[in-house]
């Protein structure tokens, strides 16, 4: 494709999609117990869960602006005339300043960094759309055009068994993650504008699941895709998707998928997410 579409792996593209639109994924990075850190693929989230099990501490770090910058003069030394490259929130990762370093670098004229204000399908709703119009012959500008107003469109909900791993995280205050625990309160949260927010306190599980329900709904129209995300929680995550799926129709694309280690890290086993794009990401939707 003339113009070539680079993410990182907290995308989570559904299985295949990478390949099929030529998307091109770099990965950030896990460390458990301050060893040398390993790319996110090569740590799944069965790797993360034992961790968990045995009390390890898990930290995160991004990719950094050479691993970003080889991945960009590779797609342009492959024939691409320009590359989007849409990344996970600058909020929640030093991600997308290592890519503006790299585009710098690189070509700044030629490599354009979309902030994606999101993670995980929030994000890889906009690279698909971008991929989708790179596939279609659309020019650089129109495919950073594309990718930045998906991002715009995009709702990422989602709820945790405990605040604590965001904490741990730096992902939200001690004082809102502590009372959270004292209350046994069960919060669903939002991206929004970059950061997490709480969006509303409920006391159980199953409460939070029907609000993520109701919300995720509303969000939606009868042509969204929608993401329904978890970490070891898979059960509810495919109740929750077979319940939009029976509300909204067959003509809604709904899939589901685990997170991998670098967002589960942050958001702990047990939590379950959602997130919709109305009117969904094909161009020819």
């Amino acid at each position: 494709m003339p113009i070539a579409v680079v993410t990182d792996s907290t995308a989570y593209l559904p299985a295949g999609y990478a390949a099929q639109y030529a998307v091109r994924t770099v990965p950030l990075h896990v460390s458990v117990d301050g060893a040398a850190a390993v790319d996110e693929p090569d740590f799944g989230p069965g790797d993360l869960a034992r961790a968990f099990d045995r009390k390890h501490r898990v930290t995160t770090a991004g990719a950094t602006p050479q691993e970003l910058a080889q991945a960009y003069q590779d797609a342009l030394d492959g024939g691409a005339d320009g590359v989007i490259a849409v990344h996970l929130s600058r909020q929640l990762s030093g991600t997308w300043d290592a890519a503006r370093l790299a585009a710098r670098e690189v070509d700044p004229e030629r490599v354009r960094i979309v902030d994606s204000r999101s993670t995980a399908m929030g994000l890889g709703f906009s690279v698909l759309a971008a991929a989708d119009a790179a596939k279609s012959g659309a020019a650089l500008t129109e495919v950073e055009q594309v990718a930045a107003s998906t991002a715009e469109r995009t709702t990422t909900l989602f709820s945790v068994q405990t605040l604590e791993y965001l904490r741990r995280g730096g992902r939200i205050g001690t004082a809102a993650a502590v009372l959270g625990t004292a209350l046994a309160i069960k919060p669903l949260l939002h991206v929004h504008d970059g950061r997490i927010d709480a969006l509303e306190k409920v006391r159980t599980t199953t409460r939070a699941m029907a609000r993520l329900l109701e919300i995720s709904l509303r969000a939606a129209d009868s042509r969204a895709a929608i993401a329904v995300h978890h970490l070891a929680a898979p059960e509810r995550a495919e109740r929750l998707a077979g319940q939009i799926r029976a509300e909204l129709g067959d003509s809604v694309d709904c899939v589901v998928s685990e997170v991998g280690a670098v967002i589960g890290a942050h958001i702990g086993p047990g939590a379950v997410g959602v997130v919709v794009l109305p009117n969904g990401w094909r161009s020819d939707a």
